[in-house]
């Protein structure tokens, strides 16, 4: 609540929310235990969820509708590189989320996307990936290159990636656009 009456009092109003939450570290499947589980979804999908919920209260009651644009990630359409299975099945969730969210709330004029960053240069990344290399025995820099050679244009996000596809989504050419979850990867996974 503290978080949108901020947004209130600096803005007047709410117009776009990026809802943008995760953790994870590296793990394989058999090693995931019940609190990195707990913990995973209690932040990517439980905290997603109830951030969209109150941005959508707030949308509805002013009446103006509005974009709600969900931060997922590849890992939960599938992609074979994720750090984790809860991680995945966490933003597996967003995606389903968003989904349910984009038909419930479109007769409020209220768009609901999904963005799914592939690989992307952030501090999490970097973690995640320092815990794949002590697992695998690779270096970091190995990683990175095997990383990039995977990935069709060659290269990994910037995290202004993902944002040039919010602002597309939060703009006039989203306007028309709901209940889809758009991959930001490179190239990394295709339908």
């Amino acid at each position: 609540d503290r978080m949108f009456q901020q947004a209130k009092d600096t803005f007047v109003r709410l117009d776009v929310v990026v809802n943008n939450a995760g953790v994870t570290k590296y793990l394989d499947i058999m090693d995931v235990q019940e609190e990195d589980w707990d913990r995973i979804h209690s932040i990517n999908a439980k905290g997603v969820f109830f951030c969209m919920q109150r941005a959508a209260r707030e949308l509805i009651d002013q009446g103006q509708g509005g974009r709600i644009i969900n931060i997922a990630s590849i890992a939960g359409k599938g992609y074979a590189g994720t750090s984790n299975a809860a991680y995945a099945a966490s933003k597996g969730a967003v995606i389903s989320m968003t989904h349910i969210a984009a038909l419930q709330l479109g007769k409020y004029d209220i768009n609901v996307n999904a963005i799914c960053p592939g690989a992307t240069i952030t501090t999490m990344g970097t973690e995640t990936m320092a815990g794949r290399a002590a697992s695998s025995g690779q270096t970091m820099a190995e990683l990175e290159q095997a990383r990039d050679a995977r990935i069709p244009i060659g290269r990994a996000n910037e995290p202004e990636d993902i944002a040039a596809m919010a602002a597309f989504l939060a703009g006039p050419g989203g306007r028309n656009i709901t209940g889809q979850a758009f991959n930001v990867d490179g190239g990394l996974v295709m339908h």
